[in-house]
């Protein structure tokens, strides 16, 4: 029995040296006789760049860090506003101001009472205004009711309330409070919102405004509790950091997926001449991207009427096969169409904990020819997607597809 293994994205030769060695013995182990013919095609076939990563910002040939300046410390802040809207209504509830020790006279409304009956005021839609066309043009007019219902009816606020005890407590609880209502609003918007800075911050005033405050309050608990981890949590100059080395290092997994998509014939055409070396019984198996593209050269050449022969079984393992072609996006295969006469039998192995690996039976139903076999490595993603081959399931079954009678 001849064996043929295909690597998948991102995978170089070191890592392949050791990889060969694994499936081959689990191949071996149930096919004594066989042979494993390892198909690596991450040096010729795969992406690198060409210009050093020239395109990178942040690669200027300095490594060095910048100094964090004012607008580092407003972008991180509003990263774990819309994160954790509640965030700073949070520390104002669970940090009484200096000198408070948490008495209020009996019969004596607490301040912060105020702030919360303005609050309920915001509920429902705004009444027209500068604040709704500017809620309309951003593209969160449809959260911000709920996204002030949200912020009203939540125990960060209540405590929060609770805890105000003098006008100045008051005036940041406005400012923090309008804040988290335009962060509620942003965040449930999601792709929706269309929203620059200088909006934001107006939608602060303007609801900050209503509250009887400011949207902005120099200083005070929050910054003091919360201005380390906003700068620990991300900064343009960590962000400039950490650029080049995140990108570079996906660059081979993401690479090889964006290059095969545009010029992946050249791929299929060595996987063709490996396949086509020997005239003996062939099973073909192939891990990620290298599953994409063999479903693709099988769909080419029965489409072309030039089916491979030799190849009497394929086996894709953690593949998106399937996935593109719900998407039309399989080169090999018009979109919605089925599987053409002479395409071979085809085990699609995956693990529902790996989120690279999608079944095929679906997509192709009542198609006897497509089998899946569902494993488990009791792994998290990503270690899930490489953990295949550790598995003696994998080979278990394609030994029985092999053997099985037809």
């Amino acid at each position: 029995m001849r064996f043929i293994f295909v690597h998948g994205t991102g995978v170089r030769r070191e890592r392949f040296d050791k990889l060969a060695p694994i499936v081959a013995s689990g191949l071996t182990a149930r096919f004594p006789s066989s042979e494993l013919v390892p198909c690596y095609w991450g040096d010729a076939f795969g992406a690198d760049l060409s210009a050093g990563g020239a395109s990178i910002p942040g690669v200027d040939g300095t490594r060095g860090v910048a100094a964090v300046g004012p607008l580092d410390h407003e972008i991180a802040e509003w990263l774990l506003l819309l994160m954790g809207p509640l965030c700073e209504l949070r520390v104002l509830a669970t940090t009484a101001p200096a000198g408070d020790e948490g008495l209020q006279m009996p019969g004596v409304r607490a301040a912060g009472e105020e702030i919360a009956d303005r609050v309920a005021k915001l509920q429902g839609d705004p009444p027209p205004g500068e604040l709704t066309l500017l809620l309309q043009s951003t593209g969160i007019a449809a959260s911000y009711p709920a996204a002030v219902e949200t912020i009203a009816g939540s125990s960060e606020f209540a405590g929060a309330c609770d805890v105000a005890s003098d006008a100045l407590a008051v005036r940041e609880l406005a400012a923090t409070a309008s804040r988290a209502v335009v962060a509620q609003a942003l965040s449930a918007a999601g792709n929706e919102a269309l929203c620059t800075g200088d909006e934001r911050d107006r939608l602060v005033d303007l609801v900050g405004a209503q509250l009887g405050g400011t949207g902005r309050f120099p200083g005070g608990r929050v910054a003091a509790v919360l201005g380390g981890l906003t700068l620990r949590l991300t900064t343009q100059p960590a962000l400039d950091h950490w650029r080049a080395p995140l990108t570079t290092g996906s660059a081979p997994a993401l690479g090889d997926i964006l290059r095969y998509q545009t010029r992946g014939r050249p791929l299929r055409d060595y996987l063709e001449s490996v396949i086509k070396e020997s005239s003996e019984p062939t099973v073909v198996i192939g891990h990620s991207l290298g599953g994409i593209a063999l479903v693709d050269l099988f769909a080419l050449a029965a489409i072309d009427r030039r089916p491979l022969p030799e190849a009497q079984l394929l086996v894709t393992v953690g593949s998106q096969a399937p996935f593109l072609h719900e998407l039309g996006a399989l080169t090999g295969l018009p979109p919605t169409a089925g599987l053409p006469p002479g395409f071979p039998r085809w085990l699609n192995v995956f693990d529902r904990k790996d989120l690279l690996a999608y079944r095929a039976e679906p997509v192709f139903p009542g198609d006897p020819r497509v089998i899946d076999h569902e494993v488990s490595s009791r792994q998290p993603f990503p270690l899930s997607h490489s953990a295949y081959w550790k598995l003696d399931a994998v080979y278990d079954r394609i030994a029985e597809e092999i053997e099985a009678p037809r």
